[in-house]
């Protein structure tokens, strides 16, 4: 008899279904997984024999093999472990081999029978409702299954509670659908914190009223990881679309805590120590990297010119397409990554360009060496260029500014409510924010009064914007419009976006 069970590998966040054939046969004891099985999978043998065994059941000695097919179609991770024993007790007759075809099985197994949580339960969810099959998968990931739609799910905390289930002893409920706690450290940040610094504000409000890139240049202490990171405190939530999303990837990561889903955009910081592989992601086993896990979010990039310059060179591509592709010689891996990119440098090493007190005896090419490690198309890639001088001591003896970050949040909400009607009048599909704008849709929706054309052909030539420079001054404008309720982009809208690149200009 061959017992075959659902579940599925991961390509990207991409599920592909894999049929899990068991097979006992009669001659000499033996235990063997064939398919491409990695090292994880292949020591599944002594998890499912050692929880079979606390659970007070013995593997037969006789030939056992599983086959994983396809057989071509690598197989990695330990959530092969729950069904492999699934298929082991429908051969040997302790569960219904034809009510476990009706579902997708995920779980790793403990020594003592307990089924551990384990990586891309909400994805393969998603797919299970896709294929019409329900869902069996650690009770510490019933949580994420439910937010998949509609479909059985049995989420049991050991093996035994499955089979008791399937018997009929114990009933397991239906899981509920979690979110997150978003009441943590991010909504504490508030803009009242920061005195001074009001050009900085302006184009933090900027950057999140159309999803801007923004790169910050100023000496040390002047505030640029502090407005970077109050900046989520501006973004609105993510749509239940988006949030599934994003999910999606924090799943296969293995980032989703207690199987909770956050309406919260994603706010990541790496190091600047950061490989290319852990950044867009890949390595031995294909996972998703930084800027994936951004997705939908804020990439923060401090100290810029300290990332290996591989690491820099690799963002260019993900930041036009909003998508990751890792090519491998048997498989092309895909990842979503359309992120805010938000960089924080000093001018120069010292980071005391401007003052003569603390500056080197190298300057001004202490500066230009410093800012010569981030090429001409990174720099071309970002929207907003400001300078966050250091503050004086006027500015800090000042009292907390008036305005904080719920009365800036909220012309943010009114500038991208602007976009989304502007978008769906147009029939615009996909885009989500003035940043996204492209091709003809950017040429059709923004379009400069004859003072603010004149201007911006004017700027071409004098700045020596390139194409894509020139576009990204227009988005630029057209959310400067928004956030004043302007319908028409005009002469003081590309004035302002061209300030902006003032520092890329300059270079």
């Amino acid at each position: 008899m061959v017992a075959r069970v659902n579940t599925v590998a991961f390509q990207g966040i991409q599920v592909m279904p894999v049929d899990v054939q068991v097979q006992i046969a009669a001659g000499l004891p033996a235990f063997t997984i064939v398919g491409l099985p990695d090292k994880a999978v292949g020591e599944s043998r002594e998890r499912v024999r050692a929880a079979l065994s606390a659970i007070g059941l013995a593997l037969p000695p006789k030939r056992i093999t599983v086959n994983l097919a396809p057989a071509d179609l690598p197989k990695e991770g330990s959530h092969y472990d729950l069904p492999i024993a699934a298929g082991l007790l429908a051969v040997m007759g302790v569960l219904p081999a034809d009510e476990l075809e009706a579902f997708t099985i995920l779980g790793e197994l403990a020594l003592d029978g307990a089924v551990s949580a384990v990586s891309g339960v909400l994805p393969a969810a998603i797919d299970a409702v896709a294929r019409g099959l329900g869902m069996i998968c650690p009770r510490a990931c019933g949580g994420e299954a439910a937010w998949a739609g509609e479909l059985e799910i049995l989420a049991p905390a050991s093996i035994l509670q499955l089979v008791n289930h399937f018997k009929g002893s114990q009933v397991m409920g239906p899981p509920e659908p979690k979110l997150a706690d978003d009441d943590g450290v991010g909504r504490l940040l508030d803009l009242k914190d920061i005195k001074g610094q009001e050009t900085a504000k302006r184009a933090l409000e900027v950057a999140a009223a159309g999803g801007h890139n923004m790169l910050m240049i100023g000496p040390p202490g002047s505030g640029k990881s502090m407005l970077a990171a109050r900046l989520p405190g501006l973004l609105p939530d993510l749509t239940p679309e988006e949030a599934l999303s994003v999910s999606m990837i924090h799943s296969l990561a293995g980032e989703l805590k207690d199987g909770r889903i956050s309406r919260r955009r994603p706010f990541r910081g790496p190091h600047h120590s950061i490989s290319v592989a852990a950044m867009v992601g890949g390595g031995s086993r294909v996972r998703p990297g930084e800027m994936s896990l951004s997705h939908m979010g804020v990439l923060f990039l401090d100290e810029l010119p300290e990332f290996a310059r591989p690491v820099l060179e690799a963002l260019r591509q993900p930041m036009e397409s909003g998508e990751v592709l890792i090519a491998r010689a048997n498989a092309h891996v895909a990842y979503p990554a359309r992120v805010q990119l938000v960089a924080a440098m000093n001018p120069c090493r010292c980071g005391h360009l401007d003052d003569p007190a603390l500056a080197c005896a190298r300057a001004p090419r202490c500066a230009l060496d410093y800012q010569s490690r981030i090429s001409g198309p990174v720099f071309d890639r970002i929207d907003l260029h400001i300078e966050v001088p250091a503050l004086s001591a006027a500015d800090l003896t000042l009292p907390p500014p008036a305005e904080g970050t719920a009365e800036v949040a909220a012309r943010v909400a009114a500038a991208r409510a602007r976009q989304h009607a502007r978008f769906a009048a147009a029939g615009i599909v996909g885009c989500r924010s003035n940043a996204e704008l492209d091709g003809e849709a950017l040429e059709r929706l923004v379009a400069p009064d004859e003072a603010g054309r004149a201007l911006l052909t004017q700027a071409v030539g004098h700045m020596r914007l390139s194409a894509r420079g020139y576009h990204r001054v227009l988005r630029v404008a057209r959310t400067l419009a928004d956030l004043e309720g302007a319908e028409d982009v005009s002469r003081i809208h590309i004035a302002e976006a061209l300030s902006y690149r003032r520092i890329a200009a300059g270079r």
